[in-house]
């Protein structure tokens, strides 16, 4: 047997339809460009994915929640430099009218049209990535809001509420998760670059002078992160920015090898003081942290992990594909083709599927039965049609790690048979041993 992985991004995007992991958002009005829906699969496991990170900031003591509102006061946006810097170079193709990023298209040091190759194009203009909206009931530049296009400044706004509700000490962290909006001009790549996504975002707040200690010791954490969600060595790595942001001190962005090429997951940034110092400057508030053990005053130096929610996810699908290609059998030109989503268990959208041999009234009733008392403490499904190679075949290619057949010796011996993803091996279980049997499998995969 020999064993393929992902290559084309194209297999995948057919895969998340087929089986109900991602749709085309409005696909029944043509769809919308850039924009997805998160099936039922897709949406149990990104909700995993995210919890994954939260868990891993949240339940240390020195980070915190927030949650905080996608629409804020449009200063905030002068504060961080959005409204005046937030922008891409902008230019359309004389040729085929197609509109594309300057800053990304360059072909031997020119401005290259993807479409068509032609590097007869306008000249490049600023576009601001920010969806404008009104707020109220009139349509004037009084009542102009924003979409956010980063979750960040709802946790710098917020920074001295935390720090006197929660009465947290320097250095510690607030994490975040949320919506942003992006009014990108070539979004693309499936999920990887769209108009709407979802943010996983940890300011840091430090004293000046460990930053540099806070920023390495971030690095870690984060490599730490990543080696525990099961990615493939070679297919993760660390790239320092060479060309800082102005807020910036350093940089480093965790990129993941996908089908399209090298790209990034997630940034780790030394943010300095600009931050805080920008929205103490705009809003007339003081937002310097007083050290009592040291009796001073400083405004904080921070250090950010950014994650792209929905890039971690496309990275994770990419990441766990594969295809078992078997040797063809004699007198065919080739072999049986087995796709796998090869997600660790805590991952896997159905943990366990509970599958009849056939729909007889006494096998339906004890699949469904055992199917309903592992739904209290996993995922569990539950499917009765096709053959039970079908079955085994689409729990496949969702992942599933462990199927149950409940066949017609199981009313005589109250034993089931449960068939392991990746080893295709089969054991008979006792019924009454069946969720300590479960439980000892899902921790070792």
């Amino acid at each position: 047997m020999t064993v393929k992985y992902l290559e084309d991004l194209s297999t995948l995007v057919s895969l998340c339809k087929r089986r109900g992991f991602i749709f085309q958002s409005s696909e029944i009005y043509g769809g919308l460009n850039s924009c997805w829906d998160y099936g039922p699969l897709g949406a149990n496991f990104k909700f995993k994915v995210k919890m994954s990170w939260w868990k891993a900031m949240t339940r240390r003591q020195d980070i915190v929640g927030l949650d905080a509102s996608i629409l804020m006061h449009p200063t905030v946006w002068k504060a961080s430099g959005h409204i005046d810097g937030f922008s891409d170079p902008m230019v359309d193709c004389k040729k085929c009218r197609n509109r594309f990023r300057a800053d990304t298209e360059l072909v031997n040091g020119k401005v290259t049209c993807p479409k068509c190759q032609s590097t007869d194009v306008t000249e490049a203009r600023n576009f601001n990535l920010m969806f404008k909206t009104f707020m109220g009931p009139v349509e004037d530049s009084s009542a102009v809001v924003y979409l956010r296009p980063e979750t960040a400044q709802g946790i710098f706004v917020n920074f001295e509420n935390v720090a006197t509700s929660m009465r947290k000490k320097i250095p510690f962290g607030i994490a975040q998760i949320g919506k942003s909006f992006r009014n990108e001009i070539t979004p693309g790549n499936f999920t990887f670059r769209t108009r709407e996504f979802e943010q996983m975002e940890m300011q840091y707040f430090v004293k000046p002078g460990t930053d540099v200690e806070w920023f390495e010791k971030w690095k870690n954490e984060r490599r730490a992160f990543f080696t525990r969600l099961g990615f493939k060595e070679d297919k993760l790595r660390f790239k320092p920015h060479d060309k800082l942001a102005h807020y910036a001190r350093a940089a480093v962005d965790v990129e993941y090898q996908f089908p399209f090429g090298w790209n990034e997951i997630e940034g780790i940034h030394n943010r300095s003081d600009f931050d805080l110092t920008q929205h103490q400057q705009f809003s007339g508030k003081k937002l310097e942290y007083f050290d009592e053990a040291n009796k001073e005053k400083y405004i904080p130096y921070v250090i950010e992990t950014a994650v792209g929610c929905d890039r971690l996810a496309l990275a994770m699908l990419c990441d766990v594909y594969r295809e078992e290609v078997s040797p063809p059998a004699e007198g065919e030109a080739s072999g049986d083709v087995r796709v796998v989503m090869g997600f660790k268990p805590e991952f896997a959208p159905v943990q366990i599927a509970f599958l009849p041999l056939s729909k007889k009234p006494p096998l339906q009733e004890i699949g469904n039965k055992l199917r309903d008392d592992f739904a209290l403490d996993m995922d569990a499904d539950y499917d009765e049609t096709g053959s039970i190679g079908k079955r085994y075949r689409r729990q496949d290619e969702i992942g599933t790690p462990l199927c149950v057949t409940i066949d017609f010796e199981t009313l005589e011996d109250k034993k089931v048979t449960v068939r392991h993803r990746d080893k295709m091996s089969q054991d008979r279980v006792a019924i009454d041993q069946l969720k300590n049997y479960v439980q000892d499998k899902l921790r070792d995969f």
